[in-house]
């Protein structure tokens, strides 16, 4: 506690928020805290896709048969589940640096901010579910026979 006089109003929020500081977290799950993490792991995650991206490019110059049996192993329905993977985390990191910027030169994007996450939110499932199906498609029919 303090020394200074406060309020006793102002008392009770400083030992609530020191009771929070004790159990280790001032978040209690808010849709903009998971947006927060969310936009930090997709965009590590893209980083190391274009990482692994360029070196397996510039295998084509060292060795193109090497670089053809690299080729050969991202036609495997596990590397087509990382891409469904991959595009979910481009579509959100792209909408979710859309609602920051928005709220950081917008006016009412700060009043606004959790309802543009909700609708991020939406736009994506909107995005990812027909996107999914299609990348998808040639893969199960592989699996499990088809047309």
């Amino acid at each position: 506690m303090s020394t200074t006089a406060s309020t006793a109003p102002e008392a009770a929020a400083s030992d609530r928020a020191g009771a929070s500081r004790r159990q280790g977290t001032f978040y209690r799950g808010d849709p903009g805290m998971w947006s927060w993490v969310l936009h930090r792991i997709t965009g590590v995650l893209t980083f190391f896709f274009l990482f692994v991206h360029v070196l397996d490019t510039a295998l084509v110059r060292v060795s193109p048969n090497t670089y053809d049996q690299v080729i050969e192993t991202y036609k495997t329905p596990i590397v087509n589940l990382l891409e469904v993977g991959l595009v979910g985390a481009v579509l959100f990191h792209a909408l979710n640096g859309i609602r920051v910027m928005l709220i950081d030169f917008w006016s009412k994007g700060p009043q606004l901010q959790k309802a543009m996450t909700w609708v991020i939110g939406v736009v994506w499932v909107v995005v990812m579910v027909p996107g999914a199906f299609f990348m998808l498609k040639r893969t199960v029919e592989t699996l499990f026979g088809g047309n």
